[in-house]
């Protein structure tokens, strides 16, 4: 295993503010002491990195919350300590996702000098009614200038867009994604809304004050969503990402891949050798187990070989070069073959929603919205 190179998730749990439709571990404080923070991260990855001897590092991705309100000083300690740690690739990709406000876009140029080397920026939509209904706290001009100095200063940015909104049409939709790419950036997240349970958009979902688009507007939302983004160069790679050839996210092949990643910070969750870990989801919490004992684990489970084989195949589903049999055997223990449904498989592919074959499986395009339904069939 030391020669599979391993990934690195940090995360920070704080907000400005608690959009409607966030389900993630995030949380809004008056104030964060931010010594205390960095000492307790560096210290978290000591702990991970310990069971991680020798291994080679491909990645560091700060998500959230929202990473950008980290002091860019904190950013640079821990991605010092993970290339001490382990032994960092020539080509370590460190990405670090950030709101556009005018005061994160200010520390663009702290995280640059850090090390960071990609961005990710939440714009989520190119309107500002869309920016309101969705909780933002920016308006269109500050995501605009924000991906503008986000530009300048990186070499590889992506954005997130969120569309499926309530009253979004397929002309609607078709403009603004034609904006986005007009953009000229070599990654776009392209999310369709979900209601999740917990949030206040299921609260207002069933009050019937959120009116989601009908499942046919969904589905064709979908396909411009597919059409336009491979037309202008940035094919989907995965189901909700698109990219330039070679613009990857490689942290997030690493998960779609089933690949070893360490995961820090409140709430966060890693895959290493066949065990799944879990931090403490509350900060606080997370702050004094790291106090206790020297990190912030709620659990360490081992994964059956069930569990292992079902993970492999859902994640790797997602991706458009599917699943490569080789590669699922060595990470899941399991045979490809012997993890499917062999007879559904067949039906499935004669209907044109996958195509199998001895060295791997993956969808097609017309399986890819279907994606869960196609799952639920051939799991063994």
């Amino acid at each position: 295993m030391a020669d599979i190179p391993v990934a690195l998730y940090v995360h920070w749990p704080f907000c400005v503010t608690k959009c409607p439709y966030c389900d993630f571990n995030s949380h809004v404080r008056a104030s964060v002491d931010q010594q205390r923070w960095q000492a307790a991260l560096l210290a978290d990855l000591a702990f991970e990195a310990a069971r991680l001897p020798g291994r080679r590092l491909a990645s560091i991705f700060f998500g959230g919350g929202t990473p950008s309100l980290m002091p860019p000083a904190t950013v640079a300690a821990i991605i010092d300590a993970a290339c001490q740690h382990w032994t960092p690739e020539p080509d370590l990709e460190i990405t670090l996702e950030a709101n556009p406000s005018s005061v994160e876009a200010d520390r663009f140029t702290g995280f640059a000098s850090a090390g960071v080397n990609r961005l990710s920026l939440g714009v989520q939509a190119l309107d500002d009614a869309a920016l309101k209904l969705l909780g933002r706290p920016h308006d269109l001009a500050a995501a605009l200038a924000a991906l503008d100095v986000a530009q300048a200063t990186f070499g590889r940015v992506s954005f997130d867009l969120i569309y499926d909104r309530p009253g979004m049409t397929r002309e609607s939709w078709d403009a603004e994604l034609h904006r986005a790419l007009g953009f000229g950036t070599t990654h776009l997240s392209l999310y369709q809304l979900t209601i999740e349970p917990g949030t206040r958009f299921a609260a207002l979902h069933a009050r019937g004050q959120l009116v989601m688009p009908d499942e046919d507007t969904s589905a064709d939302l979908f396909a411009i969503t597919q059409s336009e983004t491979a037309a202008a160069g940035i094919p989907a790679y995965e189901i909700s990402n698109h990219a330039a050839p070679g613009m990857e996210s490689r942290h997030n092949l690493t998960y779609w891949r089933y690949g070893d990643y360490a995961g820090i910070g409140p709430g966060a969750h890693g895959r290493r050798m066949g065990v799944a870990t879990l931090r403490r989801k509350k900060p606080e919490a997370w702050l004094a187990g790291v106090a206790e004992t020297g990190h912030g684990m709620e659990s360490e489970a081992p994964l059956t070989l069930p569990e292992r084989t079902t993970e492999a195949l859902v994640m790797g589903l997602r991706l458009a070069e599917g699943i490569d049999a080789q590669r699922f055997a060595a990470r899941s223990g399991t045979a490809l073959v012997d993890a499917l449904n062999t007879a559904a498989v067949a039906r499935l592919a004669d209907q044109g929603l996958l195509f199998s074959d001895a060295r791997g499986i993956r969808l097609t395009a017309a399986g890819w919205p279907l994606a869960n339904a196609v799952l639920a069939e051939i799991a063994r």
